[in-house]
């Protein structure tokens, strides 16, 4: 999808005991299962950490993708843990469109005033995606990603 064209619409939903189960069949495409958790994990990563929130990506009444945000205790930063897009969907601009809803979002949270995410550092589409809404690298971190932030005061939409 070109940058120019209207970004296609999605809708986030809370999981729910009656989607959850088409949240965990979403597969990235072949050889791309490194660059980020199973939704499997995510869900169950997201019951031991309450400030988690889990949201399925929906195209109309498809589910297309899952995206995980929340503010870390551990760091007392907010973060973007997981964006993905079901293989049968990656391309269509989907995560750019859920991306720009998960930011909105995270804006009217208290005390957010920027936003980290890690990716694999050979992982060249996430990160054009996120240098194109203004997310900035800030170096590894010690489990390999390369990190970025986004200081949401400054950011631009993508």
């Amino acid at each position: 999808m070109d940058r120019n064209d209207k970004a296609p619409a999605v809708s986030l939903r809370e999981i729910t005991r009656d989607n959850w189960e088409d949240c965990i069949r979403l597969a990235v495409g072949e050889g791309r299962e490194r660059y980020v958790a199973s939704n499997v994990y995510s869900l169950a990563e997201s019951r031991f950490y309450p400030d988690m929130v889990p949201l399925a990506i929906y195209a109309g009444e498809t589910m297309v993708g899952f995206v995980m945000y929340g503010l870390d205790p551990r760091d007392n930063q907010f973060w973007i843990y997981r964006l993905m897009v079901d293989r049968a969907h990656q391309g269509t601009g989907y995560g750019r469109a859920a991306l720009a809803q998960v930011l909105a979002r995270m804006r009217r949270l208290p005390g957010c005033r920027a936003v980290v995410i890690g990716y694999e550092p050979d992982n060249l589409v996430a990160a054009r995606l996120y240098a194109s809404f203004g997310f900035r690298e800030i170096g590894p971190a010690p489990w390999g990603e390369t990190l970025a932030k986004l200081d949401l005061a400054g950011a631009i939409s993508g």
